[in-house]
């Protein structure tokens, strides 16, 4: 099985992403940062947020899930707030979405909020909200069940620090995760955590038997050359011992976004 995790930043490299998605020919994808406006007159929005103003896909959930006619897709907005389609203003929806192969049985989820709860009527102020979404799935080929899980975690103004919000978040996580997963089995977390390597999440999440792999297999940037800040780290891939690695890799290239996408094959 192989499984995709990558904050797509909002479509800003449509075509290209676009490209690599179905290129990849993953059996789960985990995306993050993904737009829905249903009814927008325009392939582009422009977001704004004080100095921040980006172009964003309007309808970018919708392309991926048809760009995959093999999978199901799933989608998980935090929020609704609005952006402007030309000179008016519209609404888009924010958040997860997660495609699955439909030779793949999906026998259990849960989705829910690990911190704070969704908005209806604006994007809100930070912290913004964030969810997680689980998926108990049934791989026919190897006759087994196992979990995947994935979230956007929350960013906070100074940093990616350890907090007591970030503290509560990923207690709320591995709650969240104990709803679905069952002893013994396959375990899969993955997304843009918006943490340090050395983050008391990852302390938590391994209570759960979970190790990352970003870290332990020596790399050490999860970003592209888009993003031009300090501090390389964001996303991470974490498993249990009940599964096998075939491979994985934070791959460099094709650049799709300012997040580099991470690749785990699994046996």
């Amino acid at each position: 099985m192989k499984i995709l995790s990558l904050n797509v930043w909002g479509g800003v490299l449509h075509a290209p992403l676009l490209d690599y998605l179905a290129a990849v020919d993953a059996d789960v994808y985990c995306l993050q940062e993904v737009p829905r406006a249903v009814g927008t007159r325009s392939d582009w929005l422009t977001y704004r947020d004080g100095a921040v103003e980006l172009q964003q896909r309007a309808n970018l959930y919708r392309e991926i899930d048809e760009g995959l006619p093999d999978h199901d897709g799933f989608f998980a907005p935090t929020a609704r707030g609005e952006l402007m389609d030309g000179d008016r203003p519209c609404h888009q929806e924010f958040g997860l979405a997660t495609f699955v192969r439909q030779n793949i049985a999906i026998i259990g989820q849960s989705l829910d909020f690990v911190h704070g709860t969704f908005s209806p009527h604006g994007f809100g102020v930070h912290p913004r909200a964030r969810n997680a979404h689980v998926f108990r799935l049934y791989d026919y080929k190897v006759d087994r069940a196992l979990t995947v899980v994935q979230f956007h975690g929350l960013r906070e103004l100074d940093g990616k620090g350890d907090t007591p919000t970030r503290a509560n978040q990923a207690e709320a996580l591995a709650s969240l995760i104990g709803r679905v997963h069952r002893d013994g089995e396959g375990l899969v977390l993955c997304g843009d955590f918006n943490v340090l390597p050395n983050s008391a999440t990852f302390t938590t999440l391994g209570r759960l038997g979970l190790t990352d792999l970003v870290t332990t297999r020596g790399f050490t940037d999860t970003r592209t050359s888009l993003y031009t800040k300090p501090g390389r780290y964001a996303d991470y891939m974490l498993v249990n011992d009940a599964l096998r690695v075939e491979t994985f890799t934070v791959v460099e290239t094709p650049e799709v976004s300012d997040h580099r996408p991470l690749l785990l094959t699994i046996g």
